[in-house]
């Protein structure tokens, strides 16, 4: 089994993370994603969608995007310690977060990057290489969405912990990688102090420092 990333992207840090909190040990190869590696074989051939992370199994299966790779790895026993909620009840609940992040924060904040800065010119879609235009329309929309999210979600960080419950989960790793994307892009969270709290205690745990 191999795991391939590229760290400064966010959804390799996002595994990475997860990896780290997890107590998960795996063989990881980097792929320079800005260089094309993943247009070349056998990388090209592995993974069609061309982007980071993605998981080679012992059985030449390929299991692609963040969420997916961890929970392969929590369900299959790798992880030590469970991310993805212990009850019927927290895996919902934590299901619920983590997508609800993913839809009004981390994609549309992704796309506005994609679409804010020149050095996305013909990389607007990951992983891809087109004529596609970046559209300041898309950069808006994603942080006017974010902006409703983050108001929401403080208020909800009054009588939770963390961003599920009480419990660390894989939701928060979700939030802290929407924050700095959200911080990419030029957005200030500096309003909400729940949510500035929760970052602080995140980016205290191991997991979270760059190294």
């Amino acid at each position: 089994m191999k795991l391939y990333q590229f760290d400064p992207a966010p959804a390799s840090r996002r595994v990475d993370i997860f990896l780290k909190e997890a107590d998960v040990s795996i063989d990881t190869e980097q792929l320079n994603v800005r260089d094309g590696d993943q247009f070349k074989e056998p990388f090209n051939s592995l993974n069609p969608f061309h982007c980071v992370p993605f998981l080679e199994l012992s059985d030449g299966t390929v299991i692609s995007e963040s969420v997916a790779i961890c929970r392969y790895l929590e369900e299959s026993n790798q992880g030590k310690i469970k991310l993805f909620g212990s009850t019927p009840k927290d895996r919902a609940l934590i299901e619920m977060w983590n997508r609800r992040l993913e839809i009004d924060g981390y994609i549309p904040l992704m796309a506005g990057i994609r679409n804010k800065f020149e050095r996305f010119d013909g990389k607007v879609l990951a992983g891809t290489r087109n004529h596609l235009k970046r559209s300041g329309s898309i950069v808006k929309r994603g942080e006017d969405s974010a902006r409703i999210l983050f108001e929401r979600l403080d208020k909800h960080l009054d009588k939770c912990f963390f961003v599920a419950g009480k419990e660390f989960s894989v939701a928060d790793i979700t939030l802290y990688c929407t924050l700095e994307l959200a911080n990419n892009i030029g957005l200030n969270v500096d309003e909400h102090a729940n949510i500035l709290d929760l970052k602080t205690r995140l980016s205290e745990r191991d997991a979270f420092k760059n190294e």
